[in-house]
């Protein structure tokens, strides 16, 4: 992935992902999170309408989150599911 533009400085894109994430749809959505960086574009995930995942979009989000995107709106379960994962990495 290429470097990252300055989250502080640099003018942000969001992208609204609805519906279901499965690993099938992780590579689009990493190549759309990769474009906007290399246009020098923060990239915003917006999950208010997403309604289901898997397991590995979960680790997808977890892991880029803060450092390859970030999330302006997210579903309170998602958000759980999130912290619960965090919290079994760092166990």
């Amino acid at each position: 992935m290429p470097s990252l533009p300055s989250k502080s400085v640099s003018p942000s894109v969001t992208i609204r992902v609805a519906g279901s994430l499965s690993q099938g749809h992780l590579a689009y959505l990493d190549q759309l999170v990769s474009s906007a960086i290399e246009c020098a574009l923060w990239p915003l995930l917006d999950l208010a309408h997403l309604e289901e995942m898997d397991q590995a979009a979960l680790k997808y989000l977890v892991s880029g989150e803060g450092r390859h995107f970030g999330i302006v709106a997210c579903p309170d379960f998602i958000r759980e599911w999130m912290q619960i994962e965090k919290e079994s990495q760092a166990a």
